[in-house]
């Protein structure tokens, strides 16, 4: 088994990470973001795959190092924490790895990116494969560069959107379908075995960062279809809202019924949430 260390602190980075160990891949080292406040009562929480290691549940807390740099300047003087890692793998960490910290690692830094490179680049895939309305994405494992999702290909698998996926649906399945394709992959690349092939560039399509700002909407002006597809999303998180008497209406679910769209779980600002009925008809 070689050395690797782990980048990463999201859910879905966690079920990523959740799949290496159980195929019998344990980090030497783990890097994941700051512990933060979470929720309304801002209760400092760690990450999800910090949460893992600390859990002990394979009996794994003692193996692994964890380290939470908050800035790049951190993480470059972190560097020499991982000279015995051969590789190291990444899914879904927040920072970019400066070329001084890539360099470190003898067999290359794996990412794990939940599209099929290059479309959609960038930090929102699975938000923006939803927002297009695609019927497949899958998930890449490519070799880390200095550009933004850009190095080579090692592997990939292909994933059908199901009607009403939503995103933390499509997330669960294809943090599950990187963590098993890593397992399959790993031994023929560390055995240099895979040789890996370079994107078309050409065919490179790019996501955002996703704002609150993304989520505002006209139930009067919008799209019935624009407005089920950012539902699909970007809930839980920026979320979806319109404005109605002022004040701020989150919309939570909906669904087509023949040629109409309906929403029927809202919550309006400062109360509960609530089973609607609001109809909107394909412009």
């Amino acid at each position: 088994m070689y050395p690797f260390a782990f980048f990463g602190s999201p859910r879905f980075a966690d079920v990523v990470l959740k799949e290496l160990i159980e195929g019998g891949y344990l980090p030497s080292v783990l890097v994941c973001n700051p512990d933060r406040p979470v929720g309304r009562k801002r209760v400092v929480t760690p990450p999800a795959t910090k949460e893992r290691i600390l859990s002990d549940k394979e009996g794994i807390r003692e193996n692994v190092e964890i380290l939470q740099p908050e800035t790049k300047k951190e993480l470059v003087e972190l560097k020499e924490r991982f000279k015995n890692c051969e590789f190291a793998v990444v899914a879904a960490y927040s920072k970019i790895i400066p070329k001084e910290v890539l360099e470190v690692f003898p067999k290359g830094v794996i990412g794990v990116h939940p599209s099929l490179l290059p479309k959609h680049r960038g930090p929102s895939p699975i938000q923006g494969a939803l927002l297009e309305g695609v019927g497949e994405t899958g998930v890449t494992l490519y070799l880390l560069d200095e550009e933004t999702d850009h190095g080579d290909i090692l592997a990939n698998s292909k994933l059908q959107i199901a009607n009403g996926e939503t995103y933390e649906m499509l997330e669960e399945k294809l943090a599950t379908l990187g963590g098993e394709l890593l397992v399959r992959t790993l031994p023929s690349f560390l055995a240099g075995e895979i040789k890996p092939k370079e994107q078309d560039h050409s065919q490179a399509t790019f996501t955002k960062m996703i704002h609150t700002e993304d989520g505002l909407v006209d139930l009067e002006k919008d799209s019935p279809i624009v407005i089920d597809r950012k539902i699909k999303a970007l809930n839980p998180e920026p979320g979806v809202y319109t404005i109605q008497d002022g004040k701020r209406v989150k919309l939570l679910e909906g669904r087509w019924e023949d040629e109409v769209f309906v929403i029927t779980k809202t919550l309006p600002e400062g109360k509960k949430v609530r089973e609607a009925h609001i109809v909107l008809k394909k412009n």
